[in-house]
């Protein structure tokens, strides 16, 4: 189950598309039934995320924080994605990108951190970039690395 929390009010987020794609996605991987929070939000609180976890202290597109829950609970949640507004909408515009189009991309990024994937090096990085351009395909989103 995807939830959004949009406590931007960001009124270009398509919200139904944004679950409903991102719910197909966790469908092929097989952990459809886990619970996944996407959070839209502001470039201060990406930037304070970001420079407490990562010790980055600048705002970027998406981050990704696993679900830690105890053995004993039973419900299955993968974690949160959290996502900034105004930098995908920077990046898009930049780069020539619709707006839903990257939002959507940045979801699957960080849902596949939360599976496990990750980008330190090439053959990684490739692995990764080959899961998101070919379910992006699939949902009619053009390759987002040309």
């Amino acid at each position: 189950m995807v939830v959004i929390q949009n406590i931007i009010n960001e009124s270009l987020v398509d919200e139904d598309a944004l679950i409903n794609n991102t719910q197909k996605f966790m469908d092929e991987f097989n952990v459809g039934d886990s619970e996944l929070l996407i959070r839209i939000v502001s470039p201060v609180e990406i930037q304070v995320l970001n420079n407490e976890y990562r010790s980055k202290n600048q705002p970027t597109n998406v981050l990704a924080f696993p679900g830690e829950i105890p053995p004993e609970v039973e419900e299955k949640i993968l974690g949160d994605v959290v996502i900034c507004a105004d930098v995908v909408r920077e990046e898009a515009i930049v780069a020539g990108k619709e707006f839903s189009d990257h939002m959507t991309h940045l979801a699957i990024h960080g849902l596949l951190h939360l599976l496990g994937y990750d980008h330190h090096d090439m053959p990684e990085a490739s692995e990764m970039e080959a899961l998101e351009i070919g379910f992006l395909q699939k949902i009619g989103i053009s390759d987002p690395y040309q």
